[in-house]
């Protein structure tokens, strides 16, 4: 199973054979993803699972419109990535294992300055930096530098700082790398909260457990290619394994 399914309709996300070809000095090309199609729908936590170097991260590059699609196409919340890149961007919450923060900022300057990059009136802007420093359990910390807090709370802050515009899509790439097991497991509830919420949310990661937990659907990606789509019983059924580390080696062998 891949693609867009027959009668589905204004998904969150929709992958269309996206590739992404990078030039080398030999003056040929380095395929890193190749006719990667997907969809992800409102209410739907869409994993994306591959070892490192599989081109996971290559593809939510793609998708939120840092690098250029070499091929193929995508649509986010119904904005094309090539054509209508800015509503992309207003359209979604990109978060990563390695999302800067401004390090003499506060966690609410922080806040604030995003929130009027993506023009939140400031009214509304007060009221959702409240709600989300909330939401994020660091109102202890709001105004402290972001240089000063621990490894968890700036982890917190760059969700935040991913959400304040209460965005329909969220992009997670890995973003419980590098984190210890409780900041690691409150991410995890966190993502899994914004199903409830309604949002479109893909989720990147090579930790097997992660996916098993949180994810509706899986993409198992390997070599730059989808190698398989579909629920974790589908994997299973399609495999004819049943631990999911053997569903994935199975998936990705050859």
């Amino acid at each position: 199973m891949s693609g867009t399914a027959a009668g589905i309709a204004a998904p969150g996300i929709e992958a269309r054979l996206l590739t992404k070809v990078f030039p080398d000095r030999q003056g040929g090309g380095v395929v890193a993803a190749r006719d990667i199609s997907f969809h992800c729908l409102p209410g739907e936590v869409y994993g994306l699972l591959g070892p490192n170097g599989a081109g996971k991260t290559t593809t939510l590059r793609m998708l939120s419109t840092v690098l250029r699609p070499t091929s193929g196409t995508a649509t986010i919340a119904g904005h094309d990535v090539v054509r209508e890149p800015l509503e992309v961007r207003r359209s979604i919450g990109y978060l990563s294992g390695s999302t800067g923060l401004y390090a003499r900022f506060t966690p609410r300057e922080t806040l604030s300055f995003f929130g009027g990059l993506h023009g939140m009136e400031r009214g509304r802007l007060d009221r959702r930096i409240e709600e989300v420093i909330d939401l994020l359990e660091i109102r202890s910390v709001a105004d402290q530098r972001c240089e000063r807090l621990s490894t968890g709370n700036r982890q917190r802050v760059s969700i935040a700082r991913a959400i304040v515009h209460d965005p329909p899509v969220l992009i997670f790439d890995e973003p419980t790398l590098g984190l210890d097991v409780l900041v690691a497991a409150a991410l995890v509830r966190f993502i899994a909260d914004c199903r409830s919420l309604g949002k479109c949310v893909i989720f990147s990661t090579h930790i097997l457990s992660e996916a098993e937990k949180l994810c509706d659907r899986i993409a198992v990606i390997h070599g730059g290619k989808v190698r398989a789509i579909g629920t974790i019983d589908e994997l299973r059924e399609l495999t004819g394994k049943h631990e999911l580390e053997e569903v994935f080696l199975e998936l990705v062998k050859g």
